[in-house]
């Protein structure tokens, strides 16, 4: 894959940092978009050390994808100083677990603000300067949350399933202009996004998710830019994710038949049984 200019937002941790690290010490320009002011300055400060050369451009935007305004500006800034992108990844997200009728309206509406309108602000502001260059790729992080409903994931899934709805339609409609799209469904990936989410995850939902391996952010990076460079629309990090990704929709069902509905109900059971031995004044 030849060096180019890249764009990553979320490119501050996790996934889109692993993703800036192999890029930058492969040549490549970059600027990374994420909230945190801090965070940016210390991913920039180590991608700058990890260049292959001094002439290549290393920088950084803080802002919150949900806002499109911001997401418009930075994109004209880096356009005026760098250049066009050749490589676009959305990898910004969150999740906010929860059952659907213990969480807030404002989860799912922040889940949607980020994890969808932020990939569509992205993709929206750099396709007109992509167009005029002649293509590129963009590449959207989407979820294995994105090809299965799954327990406690009632306002980040559908957040993920807008985004593969929306890959799936630009594929088609930028192919013309030689803009190719990409579609990304880690599994749990070991990031701080992770760790912050098993600290309020539903016990069910972890129990559900127990048995899958847990990939480290560099091995899902590698296998994103390898099917990047293979022009590969749907990647699917790691043997579980690429199953259901070709399969999924003979998979899911069965999924649910056979193993996560019986373990909801036996679950939901203990939890019954155990407050009823409790008896009426258990708190």
């Amino acid at each position: 894959m030849t060096a180019g200019h890249a764009v990553i937002s979320g490119g501050s941790s996790g996934i889109g940092l692993a993703l800036a690290r192999r890029l930058a010490s492969s040549g490549w320009d970059l600027t990374i978009m994420a909230r945190d002011p801090r965070r940016l300055v210390a991913a920039e400060s180590e991608l700058t050390a990890l260049r292959r050369n001094p002439v290549q451009r290393i920088s950084s935007q803080s802002l919150d994808v949900a806002d499109n305004d911001a997401v418009e500006a930075a994109v004209a800034a880096l356009l005026a100083a760098i250049g066009p992108p050749t490589l676009v990844i959305a990898s910004a997200g969150m999740v906010p677990p929860g059952r659907f009728d213990e969480l807030p309206l404002v989860a799912f509406e922040r889940a949607m603000a980020v994890n969808y309108f932020g990939t569509l602000h992205l993709v929206r502001a750099v396709l007109p300067a992509m167009r005029r260059h002649g293509g590129g790729r963009i590449v959207m992080v989407a979820s294995g949350a994105a090809l299965i409903g799954f327990y406690g994931y009632t306002a980040y899934a559908p957040s993920k399933f807008a985004v593969r709805g929306l890959a799936e339609a630009l594929r088609s409609e930028l192919a013309p202009d030689g803009i190719g799209i990409s579609i990304v469904y880690p599994p749990d990936t070991d990031t701080p996004m992770l760790r912050d989410e098993l600290t309020s995850r539903p016990a069910i939902t972890s129990r559900l998710a127990g048995g899958a391996r847990v990939l480290s952010a560099d091995a899902v990076a590698a296998a994103i830019l390898d099917g990047v460079s293979r022009k590969r629309f749907a990647i699917a990090p790691g043997w579980e994710m690429a199953g259901l990704g070709l399969l999924h929709s003979l998979i899911g069902p069965l999924l649910h038949r056979w193993w996560f509905d019986p373990l909801i109900a036996r679950a939901h059971r203990r939890a019954h049984d155990k407050k009823r031995s409790a008896g009426p004044h258990a708190a």
